[in-house]
């Protein structure tokens, strides 16, 4: 299964770069492809995503999730896929992102994306976008709109 791997700092305090994360319904505002999300429960996401005009959609379980700490997932039916961001405070004003997400290709043409780390480009201009609408976002209000509650991951999953 291809995974992709990437990091950028943000000029942002980190409970506004996280809070900025957490409204996962203005996903389609930094990511490419993502069409909409709309958040069904707190821990469940409904997906409609295009790329290269071929429309899926899917829903996506939100295994854990901490405060300022990190926010992992995986589908639950469509695609297969999982991930984690997590995020680290450099200092007041400044949080690196880390990004992973693992999935598995649907076809000829997903599979030769992945060959030629076509994703991996696509997660780093997404991680841009994303530095640039946290950068400019007032941090309080970012803060204001973020969730705050917390997911435990399953102790039936831990050793996974």
């Amino acid at each position: 299964m291809p995974q992709v791997t990437d990091s950028i700092d943000v000029k942002a305090p980190i409970s506004a770069v996280y809070a900025l994360w957490t409204q996962f319904e203005d996903f389609p505002k930094f990511m490419g492809g993502v069409e909409s999300i709309t958040q069904q429960t707190d821990t469940m996401l409904h997906w409609v995503v295009s790329i290269k005009g071929v429309e899926r959609e899917f829903d996506a379980e939100i295994t854990e999730q901490h405060l300022d700490e990190r926010v992992a997932w995986r589908s639950t039916d469509g695609e297969t896929h999982a991930g984690v961001v997590t995020f680290h405070r450099i200092d007041d004003d400044q949080t690196r992102v880390n990004v992973q997400i693992d999935w598995k290709p649907q076809g000829v043409v997903e599979a030769a994306g992945a060959l030629l780390q076509v994703d991996d480009l696509q997660i780093k201009q997404d991680l841009k976008r994303f530095k640039e609408l946290a950068e400019a976002a007032p941090a309080q209000q970012a803060v204001d709109q973020g969730w705050d509650g917390d997911v435990e991951r399953p102790a039936d999953r831990l050793g996974q």
